[in-house]
């Protein structure tokens, strides 16, 4: 009885040891998991981040009509979405356009310029981040007109249209359709 007792221990011991042993396995695999996962988490935040203190330390020049609402709303549009704005009222925007090089047929209301870039209308942010982060060969961004429903010419209508890319040549291609 003594010896089926004790073998029955070394059994427990055993099972104990072998339950340890999976119980040490699993608590590192999930610490490992969790390492991992962080690693990629924190990678994604990095390059979020890094993108994100791109945007906020570049400053954007708007140069608008000083009574111009639907330019103010735009510079709205802009903050909300990470920019830093500095807005320049100006009676003569005609003269702005053509030193910027905009050309006739991508004029709008208000013109914009970051990183050596123009940007003209009512061009979305999400639109002018990706220019800034693939750095394109262009000359800027426009958004021809005032179409209703664009950035800062929310109303009860919303009109499709486009965002143009154009060079120094002035030609143009469509980027994104809305």
């Amino acid at each position: 009885m003594a010896q089926s007792q004790n073998q029955s221990n070394k059994k427990t011991t055993a099972n104990s040891k072998g339950k340890s042993k999976t119980l040490l396995f699993l608590a590192l695999a999930g610490i490992a998991g969790i390492a991992i996962a962080a690693t990629a988490f924190n990678s994604q935040d990095e390059e979020l981040a890094s993108v994100t203190d791109k945007t906020n330390s570049e400053v954007i020049t708007v140069y608008k009509s000083p009574t111009c609402g639907c330019c103010k709303k735009w510079i709205t549009h802009l903050e909300d979405n990470g920019f830093k704005v500095k807005a320049i009222d100006s009676n003569d925007m005609a003269s702005i356009k053509d030193q910027q090089g905009v050309p006739i047929g991508a004029r709008s209301c208000h013109t914009a310029v970051i990183n050596n870039y123009i940007i003209e209308g009512h061009v979305p942010a999400q639109d002018i981040k990706n220019l800034l982060k693939e750095k394109r060969s262009v000359a800027g961004l426009a958004v021809p007109g005032m179409p209703m429903g664009s950035p800062g010419m929310e109303g009860v209508r919303v009109d499709k249209y486009m965002v143009y890319e154009f060079d120094k040549t002035g030609h143009a291609k469509i980027v994104s359709k809305y």
